[in-house]
């Protein structure tokens, strides 16, 4: 099991001024002296956070796993081949959304997604896909040979009560419908310090991508505080 830090935000704040700081790259090492396994950055197409200088920079720094996610286009799939991150997560992209808001559509754009997947592949870069928490989407996931799937976790953090104990059923189904089919579980999207804690103790998640809820809290605390409190609540449950 491992924490990996989504720093997309320390760029949205750089870009709040167009400025030169923060450094996402500080960020990064910040983060993984704190104890993260892993850094996360959303390379979109309208850069308007991490830019190809960001995940360049990262590559040559980051000595844990280095994680793109990207939308599957030829233009994206190129930079992920030169730059050779330890892995791609391939993500819906609409360029309104304030932030990703769903999965892929796995079954409806299989098709579209092979020849990303298999160039990707070809490459040596493993592949993600993150989904919804629905079995016939994880099902044509490793029907398309990802490597992986990362479970959309926000149904499960935007609501509370009986609904969220739904969700999180839905999130224990879809982590046993992946591990059945061989593929390595990974979950994100709105998990925090208070609702992170029943996702864990499910089990079977390998991996956590998290970015918001730490950024925000290192705003007021730092980072490698933020960092070491989410790992203590990842990797001691």
């Amino acid at each position: 099991m491992r924490l990996a830090v989504n720093i997309d935000h320390i760029a949205t704040i750089r870009e709040a001024r167009r400025a030169r700081e923060p450094e996402p790259v500080a960020a990064a090492i910040l983060a993984e002296l704190a104890g993260a396994q892993g850094i996360t950055v959303h390379l979109r197409g309208d850069r308007r956070h991490i830019k190809e200088r960001d995940v360049e920079l990262l590559r040559q720094v980051v000595s844990t796993k280095l994680n793109i996610e990207m939308a599957a286009t030829e233009e994206m799939v190129d930079i992920a081949l030169r730059v050779a991150p330890d892995c791609v997560t391939l993500v819906p992209e609409k360029r309104q959304e304030l932030t990703t808001e769903g999965g892929l559509d796995v079954l409806g754009l299989g098709a579209d997604l092979r020849g990303s997947i298999d160039r990707l592949r070809q490459g040596g870069i493993p592949v993600s896909l993150f989904v919804d928490p629905d079995p016939a989407q994880i099902e044509a996931s490793a029907r398309l040979r990802a490597d992986a799937i990362e479970i959309h976790t926000g149904s499960y953090c935007a609501v509370r009560g009986a609904e969220q104990a739904q969700e999180l059923a839905k999130i224990a189904a879809a982590v046993r419908a992946g591990q059945s089919l061989g593929l390595t579980v990974h979950a994100g999207h709105g998990l925090n310090y208070v609702n992170i804690r029943p996702v864990v103790a499910l089990g079977g998640i390998e991996e956590y991508n998290i970015g918001h809820s730490i950024v925000s809290r290192a705003v007021l605390v730092g980072m490698e505080r933020a960092v070491r409190e989410m790992v203590a609540l990842v990797y001691g449950g």
